[in-house]
């Protein structure tokens, strides 16, 4: 009977494993680029800060050198539970401020208010930043070439712009090349929706409006309306040009305590959404919704793979087969172990990593990654729902990310 269990899990996680890597194997099909459009799409660029005053400026910088039209977008820096002066750096570098009325427990309770207070003021966009971006000058450009195709909810491409400061720095930079080529770009070109993480991305107004305004509750706000979508028919589009350089942490507690902090979201927007992705199922873009079920559970279902181990551990030891079963798991994880760097050379190139920095990353990669599995099961028995700040400090220029 145990034997059937772990047949049976098993068969299971394969199944979603094999979706993914059926998926992912459309990144090999280049997606059609959109085609160039004069500008017309008016922008509200929307930051949520708490305690930002080191990067603040830099960002708003990158945004007022937009190639686009000054009077099509307006920047607005929503400081919330602050004890510094990110507020009047905002100013300084030419934000205009929002400041909520309501308390703020996190990012998602700052974009309600600051959406709710827009929409009525004839804004097309929305555009959502986190204060230690940078944005390439291009980037409102090419959302306005999505918008004037048609797309609803668009997602850009994210670099590191600290990529050689650490191996771990540059394992998020790896990362982020990950999801961009294997997650947004391969649902690009499979008509499914693109990886929704939650900063350099832009929601029409139409959607916002048929959703009431930005109403998420989870840590996991992206996650949450990204499954929110799929449940609603929207498509999440990818705009590889638009790219933003997000801040990535050289400390590796820091790292598993913002990675938690992720974990805990979506598993909380998971059970939040399900329902709603399951009754899609049965609407118009059924394999969206699944998809979006899938990535949403991912979390769970990685947490999972520890059960199948531990069942054929006691099968092993019931059936005094521990030592071959501890002799091929070793074989195994070494496999892994060589096949994870590999797979991070690979990234590296797509990602156009070339300092020979990066070789520490690529060595680094594998423990990187293996460290998911401890904090989803973490987190499946204790989720943190407290947002905790991490502290940024590299207020670099667009020129200077590009450049690293």
């Amino acid at each position: 009977m145990l034997d059937t269990w772990i047949v049976i899990l098993t068969l299971l996680l394969k199944a979603a494993s094999l979706w993914f890597l059926a998926v992912a194997l459309f990144a090999l099909k280049k997606p059609r680029p959109y085609a160039r459009c004069a500008p017309r799409t008016r922008f509200a660029c929307l930051v949520a800060a708490r305690n930002e005053e080191a990067v603040i400026g830099a960002l708003v910088e990158s945004l007022r050198e937009q190639d686009y039209p000054n009077a099509l977008y307006d920047i607005f820096v929503i400081p919330n539970n602050c004890t510094d002066n990110t507020e009047a750096a905002a100013l300084t570098a030419g934000a205009k401020i929002f400041r909520c009325f309501e308390p703020v427990c996190c990012k998602g309770d700052a974009l309600h208010e600051a959406v709710a207070w827009l929409l009525p003021r004839g804004y097309d966009a929305f555009c959502v930043f986190d204060a230690d971006n940078v944005a390439d000058a291009q980037f409102l450009a090419r959302m306005n070439d999505a918008f004037c195709a048609g797309a609803q909810v668009c997602k850009g491409a994210m670099r590191v712009k600290n990529p050689y400061d650490s191996w771990l720095s540059g394992c998020y930079g790896l990362y982020f090349t990950l999801f961009d080529t294997f997650f947004s770009r391969a649902r690009m070109s499979c008509g499914l929706s693109s990886k929704l993480v939650g900063t350099g991305f832009a929601v029409h107004r139409a959607v916002l409006e048929r959703f009431g305004g930005w109403n998420t509750s989870t840590i996991a706000e992206d996650a949450e309306f990204a499954a929110l979508c799929a449940a609603n028919g929207v498509r999440v589009c990818f705009v590889p040009n638009a790219l933003t350089y997000d801040e990535a942490p050289n400390d590796f507690e820091v790292s598993l305590r913002q990675r938690r902090r992720w974990c805990s979201g979506i598993m909380d927007a998971a059970v939040k959404m399900d329902a709603a992705l399951a009754a899609a199922l049965r609407g118009s873009a059924p394999l969206r919704a699944l998809d979006s079920l899938l990535i949403v559970n991912a979390p769970f279902l990685q947490a999972l793979m520890l059960l199948p181990l531990t069942l054929t551990l006691i099968s092993a030891l019931m059936g005094g087969t521990l030592p071959s079963l501890v002799l091929s798991g070793a074989l195994s994880l070494a496999a892994s172990t060589l096949g994870l760097m590999a797979f991070a050379a690979l990234l590296a190139v797509l990602g156009g990593y070339r300092d020979r920095r990066i070789i520490r990353t690529i060595m680094g990669f594998p423990l990187f990654m293996a460290a998911w599995l401890p904090i989803q099961i973490v987190s499946l028995v204790s989720r943190t729902r407290s947002w905790q700040p991490i502290v940024h400090s590299r207020a670099l220029s667009v020129e200077s990310a590009r450049a690293a």
